[in-house]
């Protein structure tokens, strides 16, 4: 039976998660014919991932009956037919619960079909002269194959049926010794990474993924960000999703000079170092961004508000957003006044509350707390909904209050006067003092994380369990 010609481009879904059969428009006439075997506008709006291949491969075979599998790869494959045709099998070797499910199907010219990292692969030559060609989002190195995960094609519980029998069909001697399913070690799914494993939110996301051996946390002396060596030194190819939650967050000292230095080096150069990593591998990047890329001039502050950095801290975080933004699967999310496990304002007023200290608090900034319980649960919310990558605002929901009205709270809430508590400008607060200048107004706009199925917890009661976990509330 030779090509169909003129067929639409459509896109099926198989039993095996993820691996999408496409039938191909194939335009013919008495000279030959004529395909586009790979599209990527039109395919990407069929549901294709966005794989960004860097390799073309093919497989000649001059003789009907040649088989060659099944190898699961540590990449992703768009396999199609150049000429000839093929029986094509595979089988889900991930880790998980789609494990050794199977798909069959007999594949000419005039179809492709995508193939995820870790489904094993492979095909039986239908007529001599049968060209096998795929790509690939990942180079080929002889390194890459101990990575490989292998199953025998004559496994019985698959029970794929050739159409050639094995015993008459042209096989490597490595193929028939290959394990049977029974035996077969799944391949693990790509790892996420986070970064600043040890700072407030890197401390929150490792509550947050406790126990979940798909997620590495490295502190900076498992990850250094300023040492160029980290980028190189590790097998990216294994990684979905790198979550930075590492920053220079000094924002007085980085208006010095050994200060400014530093806080370009983490929250810009860093980053955008970080941004070609993903790139190039096709990795998730999550990065945290702050509402000091704004100047406060306005009251709530969306997602495409134009940044406007009033000082060195500021200046840099909205560096490294722009180069987060260049990445094709990216999540900034954008924050204010972090309180987690750590050194933070409500730690600092708690302490002064129990020590008698009656405070001055400015009172003409303006915003909301983010707990970081919230910023991990918000991150793992995005990552694990495919929500729509850019930018997130995320902060806790509730009324905008100011620095003082906190601190009032603070009192308040460990059995302390709130009149211990007294409001101050932040030009007296920060007279005869080296400041960054800081933004007046901070409150971030809350619809778009909310339109994805994600409410923050209101900062007060977050505020409450807050207090109530470092000592009892009176």
């Amino acid at each position: 039976m030779g090509i169909e010609f003129s067929k639409p481009l459509t896109a099926t879904q198989t039993p095996i998660p993820g691996v999408i059969l496409y039938e191909l428009p194939v335009h013919g006439d008495n000279r030959g014919w004529f395909k586009e075997n790979w599209q990527r506008e039109k395919m990407l709006a069929l549901g294709l991932p966005d794989f960004v291949p860097v390799q073309n491969n093919i497989s000649f075979n001059e003789k009907a009956g040649t088989t060659r599998g099944i190898h699961a790869e540590p990449w992703d494959k768009f396999i199609s037919v150049a000429t000839g045709k093929i029986f094509g099998a595979w089988v889900d070797l991930r880790q998980g619960p789609s494990f050794g499910a199977v798909f069959t199907t007999v594949m000419d010219p005039s179809q492709a079909i995508f193939i995820p990292r870790g489904v094993g692969n492979a095909f039986q030559t239908l007529e001599d002269n049968t060209a096998y060609t795929y790509l690939v989002n990942d180079h080929w190195s002889a390194d890459a194959q101990g990575q490989y995960t292998f199953l025998n094609l004559a496994d019985e519980q698959t029970a794929i049926n050739w159409p050639i029998p094995l015993g008459q069909a042209e096989l490597s001697e490595k193929d028939k010794n290959h394990p049977r399913l029974a035996q077969v070690t799944p391949m693990a799914g790509r790892k996420t990474l986070v970064l600043g494993a040890d700072g407030q939110l890197g401390r929150a996301l490792r509550t947050l993924y406790a126990g979940d051996a798909s997620v590495e946390f490295a502190a900076r002396d498992g990850f250094d960000l300023s040492n160029p060596d980290s980028y190189t030194g590790r097998n990216w190819r294994n990684y979905a999703t790198i979550i930075n939650a590492a920053a220079y967050t000094g924002v007085d000292t980085a208006e010095t000079p050994a200060g400014r230095t530093q806080a370009w080096a983490i929250n810009a150069t860093a980053v955008a170092d970080l941004a070609k990593v993903a790139t190039a591998h096709g990795i998730t990047l999550v990065h945290i961004s702050s509402d000091y890329v704004f100047d406060g001039t306005t009251n709530l502050h969306t997602e495409d508000e134009a940044l406007s950095p009033l000082g060195v801290y500021g200046q840099s975080k909205a560096a490294g957003d722009l180069a987060a933004a260049t990445v094709p699967r990216h999540y900034i999310i954008r924050t204010s006044w972090v309180i987690g496990d750590g050194n933070n304002f409500v730690a600092t007023m708690a302490s002064l509350a129990n020590r008698g200290i009656k405070p001055a608090v400015v009172n003409d900034q303006t915003g909301r707390l983010s707990f970081t319980t919230d910023i991990a649960a918000a991150i793992k919310h995005l990552i694990d909904t495919g929500a729509a990558h850019g930018t997130y605002n995320l902060s806790n929901d509730g009324e905008p209050q100011t620095w003082a009205d906190i601190a009032a709270d603070v009192y308040e809430l460990t059995g302390h006067h709130r009149a211990d508590v007294t409001g101050t400008s932040t030009a007296d607060y920060f007279k005869d003092k080296n400041a960054a200048p800081r933004p007046h107004h901070s409150t971030l706009d809350l619809a778009k994380i909310k339109a994805t199925g994600y409410t923050p917890a209101p900062a007060a009661q977050r505020l409450r369990e807050y207090l109530a976990f470092m000592s009892p509330i009176t």
